[in-house]
C-alpha cells in the first residue's frame, strides 16, 4: 500500500508564480474587493496549509482507496481517516480564504485561493471534493434572494454544510439540455423536484449535518434544451426560514458508482421525489438555470485542471526522489567496465529525459493555471463577472478555462505514465502512489466536459463570440515576448522557438477557419489538436517569461541558484522538445479530410 505521506507539495514554485512572477503582492492583495491580506500573511497562510495537507489531509489518501465509503439504507458512511481529514481542513480555517469579508471570510483573491486549492487537491482529491459548500454559499450570496441568503448562508459556513452540483442524468450525460428531471411549483416559493440524477459528487455522506444540492430541473411548461432549465436549492434536510433543520427531504442516494479511482469521493445516483416530495427553492426566484449553474461549472472546470496539475506535480517529485535513491547499473559511459560502481538511476539519460518532461509540464501547467487565476483577480477588482469595465479580462478568463481544464487533464494522464516508468517494475506496485494517481486522475479528462467538449467550447463558443479578438490579443502578447530581447542572449533560442511556434499556430488556425466552409466536421476532427497547440504556445510563453525572471532573480538571490537554474532548464526543454511539435500539428490540420466520416459503420 502506498505511503500515507505520499504528497510532495511544491510550495517554492507556488511562491515563485504568485510573488515573483505574477507579483500579486502589488497587483491583487488588498486591492478592490479583497481583504486585508498582505504578502507576508499570504506566504504564512500557504506555509500553514502545506503542513495541514501533508500531515493531516494526505494520510487519508490510501485509506479512502482501500476502505471506501459504504451505502446502507440510503445513508453513506465515510472511512474514519477521511472524515478526520475533512474536519482538519475546516479546523484550519482555510475555507475562510475564499469567502468575502461581508460573509465573515478573509476575502483572498482567486490566485491565492487556487494556490491553496492545489495543495489540498494534491494531498487528497476526495477531501477537496467535500469542500464545495463554500462555493455554493458564494453562489447563493451572489444570485439568491435576500430571504434565501438569510435562510442558508450563515449555516452553510458555520455548520460546515457541504454542497453539490447536480446536472447529469442517466440518459443525458454531457447533453445537459436533454435533462428530464421535472420541477413543479406547489405554492409560494416551494417547488417539488422529480427525477433521477447520476454521477453526483459528495451527494450523500456523514461528514456534515446537511448537504445543499444545486439541482437543474425543468419546470412544468418550460421549453426544451438548456434554456428551459432552472436551478433549485434542494437540501438533504429541509431548512426552515429561520435556518433551523426540518425533516429529511425526499432526495435519496439510490446507488454508489463502482469506480476506477478516487474511491473516497462518493459518486452517487440521486432519486428525487420517489415516495416523498423533494422540496426546493428556485435560486434567485428567476428561471435562468444554466447561466446560474455556470458560476459553479466554471469553478469546477478550473478545479479539475488544478487537480490534474497537482497530481502530476506530486508524481514528479515522488519519481525524482526515487531516481535519486535507486541505484541500478553503471554510468552509460562506463558500461564496458565491469568494475564500475552502480549509480543512482538519476544519472541515466533516459531517466533524466523523463524527469524533465514531467518537471517542465508540471511547472508549465501551474504557470497556466495561476496566470488564469491572476486574470480572475483583475476581473474581480474591475467589478466582477459581467461588469462592463471587466469585460475584456472576463473574456480572456473564459478563453483560458478550456485550456486549463482540457490541456492539463489530458496531458497529465499521459505524463503520469512517464512518472510510473521512472520507478521501473516497482511503479506497477501499490507500494508507491503513482498507480493510484493514474486511476484517480483519469476521470479529469471525462467529467466537467470531456477534452473534446473543451475544444468545441474554445473554437465554437469562445473564439466565435468575438471573432477571435480575445485570442488575437493574447497571441499579440506572445509575439511581443518573442520579438523582444527578454532574457538577452541567454534566451535567444527560446524566444526564436516561441516565435516559430506562434507562426505555426496562426497558420493552423487560419487553415481550420478556411476548412469550415467545407464542413463543421473539420472542427470535430481537429479540435483537440488545436486546443493542445494553443495551450502549448501559451505555456511556452509563460515559461520563457519565468526563465527571464529567474535569470534576474539569480543575481539578487544567489542562495536560490539551483531553483532558478531549474526554471531555466524547464523553459529550454519545453521550447526545444514541445514547441516544434506545433509545426507538425499545423500540417495535420492542413491535411485534414472527412474521409473517416464516409467509412461505413459496419467497417469499424
Amino acid at each position: 500500500m502506498s505511503s500515507p505521506n505520499h504528497y510532495k507539495p511544491n510550495l517554492r514554485d507556488l511562491q515563485f508564480n504568485l510573488f515573483e512572477f505574477l507579483d500579486i503582492g502589488n497587483t491583487s492583495l488588498g486591492k478592490g474587493p479583497f481583504g486585508d491580506i498582505d504578502e507576508t500573511a499570504a506566504r504564512q497562510t500557504l506555509e500553514t496549509l502545506q503542513q495541514v495537507c501533508v500531515n493531516e489531509v494526505a494520510p487519508s489518501f490510501a485509506e479512502s482507496e482501500h476502505t471506501p465509503p459504504v451505502l446502507e439504507n440510503g445513508n453513506v458512511t465515510l472511512p474514519p481517516l477521511l472524515k478526520r481529514a475533512i474536519a482538519a481542513y475546516y479546523d484550519s480555517g482555510m475555507p475562510q480564504l475564499e469567502l468575502p469579508p461581508h460573509m465573515g471570510g478573509l476575502g483572498a483573491p482567486p490566485s491565492l485561493c487556487w494556490a491553496a486549492f492545489e495543495m489540498l487537491v494534491g494531498a487528497s482529491a476526495p477531501v477537496a471534493f467535500y469542500t464545495l459548500g463554500t462555493l455554493v454559499s458564494r453562489v447563493i450570496d451572489r444570485l439568491g434572494t435576500e430571504a434565501q441568503k438569510r435562510r442558508f448562508l450563515p449555516h452553510i459556513n458555520e455548520k460546515r454544510w457541504i454542497g453539490t452540483m447536480v446536472l447529469t442524468e442517466p440518459d443525458a450525460g454531457s447533453d445537459v439540455g436533454a435533462a428530464r428531471a421535472k420541477a413543479r411549483n406547489v405554492g409560494g416559493e416551494v417547488w417539488e423536484i422529480e427525477g433521477v440524477k447520476r454521477f453526483i459528487t459528495s451527494a450523500e455522506h456523514d461528514a456534515s449535518d446537511n448537504i445543499i444540492h444545486m439541482v437543474l430541473a425543468r419546470p412544468e411548461g418550460a421549453g426544451p434544451g438548456t434554456k428551459g432549465l432552472s436551478l433549485f436549492i434542494v437540501p438533504k434536510f429541509w431548512v426552515n426560514e429561520d435556518g433551523s433543520l426540518g425533516e429529511r427531504n425526499g432526495v435519496v442516494c439510490t446507488k454508489l458508482e463502482k469506480k476506477m479511482g478516487i474511491k473516497g469521493s462518493v459518486t452517487c445516483e440521486l432519486t428525487f421525489g420517489d415516495g416523498k416530495p423533494a422540496r426546493g427553492l428556485l435560486l434567485g426566484e428567476v428561471h435562468e438555470g444554466i447561466r446560474q449553474m455556470f458560476h459553479i461549472i466554471e469553478q469546477a472546470r478550473m478545479a479539475v485542471g488544478m487537480k490534474s496539475m497537482a497530481t502530476l506535480s506530486t508524481a514528479y517529485l515522488n519519481a525524482l526522489d526515487f531516481a535519486k535513491e535507486r541505484k541500478q547499473g553503471s554510468d552509460l559511459l562506463s558500461g564496458r567496465d565491469k568494475t564500475a560502481p552502480r549509480v543512482a538511476i538519476m544519472r541515466h539519460p533516459d531517466v533524466r529525459r523523463m524527469l524533465m518532461a514531467q518537471k517542465a509540464h508540471a511547472e508549465g501547467m501551474r504557470a497556466l493555471a495561476l496566470f488564469t487565476a491572476s486574470i480572475q483577480d483583475q476581473v474581480e477588482i474591475k467589478g466582477g463577472h459581467r461588469a462592463l469595465a471587466a469585460a475584456e479580462l472576463d473574456a480572456l478568463n473564459d478563453l483560458l478555462l478550456p485550456l486549463v481544464k482540457g490541456y492539463c487533464s489530458d496531458k497529465a494522464y499521459e505524463l503520469l505514465g512517464v512518472s510510473l516508468q521512472c520507478f521501473g517494475g516497482s511503479g506497477y506496485l501499490a507500494d508507491y502512489p503513482i498507480e493510484q494517481y493514474i486511476r484517480d486522475q483519469k476521470i479529469d479528462t471525462l467529467y466537467e466536459g470531456t477534452t473534446h467538449i473543451q475544444a468545441l467550447d474554445l473554437l465554437l463558443r469562445k473564439l466565435a463570440r468575438d471573432g477571435g479578438a480575445t485570442l488575437q490579443g493574447l497571441l499579440a502578447q506572445v509575439r511581443q515576448t518573442a520579438e523582444s530581447d527578454l532574457g538577452g542572449k541567454q534566451l535567444e533560442a527560446e524566444r526564436a522557438a516561441l516565435g516559430k511556434a506562434l507562426g505555426d499556430l496562426e497558420t493552423m488556425l487560419g487553415t481550420l477557419m478556411g476548412k469550415l466552409g467545407e464542413s463543421l466536421y473539420h472542427v470535430g476532427m481537429q479540435g483537440n489538436r488545436v486546443l493542445m497547440s494553443v495551450a502549448e504556445v501559451v505555456i511556452g510563453w509563460l515559461l520563457v517569461r519565468h526563465a527571464a525572471v529567474a535569470l534576474e532573480r539569480t543575481k539578487v538571490n544567489p542562495g536560490d541558484k539551483a531553483f532558478y537554474a531549474g526554471k531555466l532548464a524547464s523553459a529550454r526543454w519545453f521550447c526545444k522538445e514541445v514547441l516544434p511539435g506545433i509545426a507538425h500539428a499545423a500540417r495535420m490540420v492542413e491535411q485534414s479530410s472527412l474521409d473517416l466520416m464516409e467509412v461505413p459503420e459496419e467497417a469499424f
